[in-house]
């Protein structure tokens, strides 16, 4: 595995949540470190959890149009596709680690990604899912 970092949809979240500036500057750096260095890794499926969680109307962060602008500068980030044999993989890790289909999912893809980390603060901070090992950013 390299040194790359793969990002869990609530980090990027936070990168536009004007209410927690905290969190909101955190996820920046590391979005920009990110991109500056092509070190970062994206799926699909963050993309597009991405783009629902940050329009949703009851808590409306970015416009549908401002939001597909975002996803397009993401987009040069190196970008996993979900396919059958990445699902058969996350379902692997679902069973074997007893984690969420969705968390399995992305560690599926962190591992396609070529990924040693990744970044989340949903999963389970320090926990090592075969190479890839899990870091809350926030906790700092």
């Amino acid at each position: 595995m390299s040194g790359r970092v793969f990002f869990d949809t609530n980090v990027l979240v936070y990168g536009y949540d004007d209410d927690n500036p905290t969190k909101q500057q955190i996820a920046r750096d590391l979005l920009r470190r990110a991109i500056r260095t092509g070190q970062g890794v994206l799926s699909t499926q963050v993309l597009g959890e991405f783009f629902v969680t940050v329009t949703r109307k009851t808590r409306q962060l970015r416009s549908a149009e401002e939001t597909e602008d975002i996803i397009a500068t993401l987009g040069i980030l190196p970008t996993v596709e979900i396919d059958l044999p990445l699902v058969r993989r996350a379902i692997e890790t679902h069973r074997r680690y007893e984690i969420a289909y969705w968390d399995s999912s992305i560690i599926a893809a962190a591992e396609r990604g070529d990924c040693s980390k990744v970044l989340s603060e949903d999963m389970n901070h320090g926990q090592k899912y075969h190479e890839v090992k899990v870091e809350n950013p926030f906790l700092r």
